[in-house]
């Protein structure tokens, strides 16, 4: 009797891991390499209101309430008109009578979070900052499967630690490199700050995924536009109306200003597609380089000094993010649940199943079942 074959123990190896062609395939699809380069995208628009912040600072400008004020009004003009000539439940008026409590706090928290961590820099260094600042994740992920039901597989878990494992690459080659900038008048205070910022943005990233998958996008970026403009305005005229005075205006402040207004309205714009794509806990971990995005600038702007860790650092998180992403979220549907908003994210295999009377639902990377 002839032994088994190479061929057939290879084939066995594969079945065993599961490491066939077309799972494979399935994981390195075009929509997961869409979503990586779109979260990169994300990352160097804050690169780029980094950049400006720091050309601002040492110009003698600090006046972060001004700039997201300029942000939010960029929206108000742009996205709130649009929701003025939708009919229905859709329409401004509608809105703001039923829903403006809640749009009220996602505004109030998102103004916040901006506010508190550009403050944050002047009690605590900027390794606080970029140890603290990824609580957002696991912040986001309870707040998640609190209020959107969404239910983590184990792999999910451990690509947060494998991003969180790139975090710590990422600060060990900022000390290595003496890059430990920032304040240290009250440490305690700053890393307060920075926690309160982590916080207040997973409380406005979850209200966004919220909405950009059950309502849209345009309506979550026109309400945000309107109380983030009403929010930041009244804070604006309450504490920096001196700051902004002060203000030596010329026509390079005046471009330092417009960068960092642009790329943060198009980072506001642009963010809302790749959350609806997949999740806002995801674009999250894909947010993580953008503070190596920053230092590769500062190689050249700053004469920061390199290490290969940062290399190291950029392929970790990239490959934990691959790893958040190749396997869907679960999360229950409610009875009695509406049919998904017109705009969602479709997936023809899940309208497919729908359509053959099937129970599950899938919003980008999202499967949903409806319990029986």
């Amino acid at each position: 009797m002839e032994g088994p074959t190479e061929d057939s123990l290879c084939g066995k190896w594969r079945n065993g891991c599961k490491l066939d062609r077309n799972r494979l395939k399935d994981i390195f699809s075009c929509r997961l390499l869409k979503t990586i380069a779109m979260g990169q995208v994300l990352s160097l628009l804050i690169c780029g209101t980094a950049g400006s912040c720091q050309y601002l600072a040492d110009a003698g400008v600090e006046t972060p309430m001004l700039q997201s004020f300029l942000n939010y009004a960029l929206l108000l003009l742009t996205y709130t008109p649009t929701l003025c000539i939708h009919r229905g439940d859709a329409n401004i008026l509608k809105i703001v009578r039923t829903k403006w409590w809640k749009y009220l706090l996602m505004g109030l928290a998102d103004v916040e979070a901006n506010y508190t961590v550009v403050k944050a820099y002047q009690f605590t260094t900027l390794t606080s900052i970029q140890l603290l600042d990824c609580f957002v994740i696991p912040v986001l992920m309870v707040l998640s499967w609190i209020f959107l039901k969404t239910r983590y597989r184990p792999l999910h878990f451990v690509a947060v630690v494998v991003c969180l494992l790139g975090v710590g690459a990422m600060v060990g080659a900022d000390i290595v490199a003496g890059r430990n900038q920032g304040s240290k008048s009250d440490v305690v205070l700053g890393d307060g700050l920075v926690l309160l910022s982590s916080v207040l943005y997973a409380v406005s990233n979850l209200c966004q995924e919220h909405t950009v998958k059950n309502l849209s996008r345009v309506e979550f970026l026109g309400m945000m536009g309107l109380f983030g403009t009403l929010i930041s305005g009244a804070q604006l005229a309450a504490l920096e109306i001196n700051a902004v005075k002060a203000i030596k205006w010329d026509l390079y402040v005046f471009m330092l200003f417009a960068v960092y207004a642009l790329c943060m309205y198009a980072l506001y714009s642009f963010m809302p597609v790749v959350v609806r794509l997949t999740s806002a806990t995801a674009v999250n971990l894909s947010l993580l380089t953008a503070d190596l995005f920053s230092l590769f600038c500062g190689l050249f702007l700053f004469s920061y000094q390199f290490s290969v860790l940062y290399i190291v650092s950029f392929i970790i998180i990239t490959v934990g993010f691959i790893m958040f992403n190749a396997v869907p979220t679960l999360s229950a549907v409610p009875d009695g649940a509406g049919p998904r908003a017109p705009d969602a994210a479709a997936d023809p295999a899940a309208d497919r199943l729908l359509a053959a009377g099937g129970d599950a639902q899938r919003t980008g990377t999202v499967e949903m079942f409806t319990p029986l």
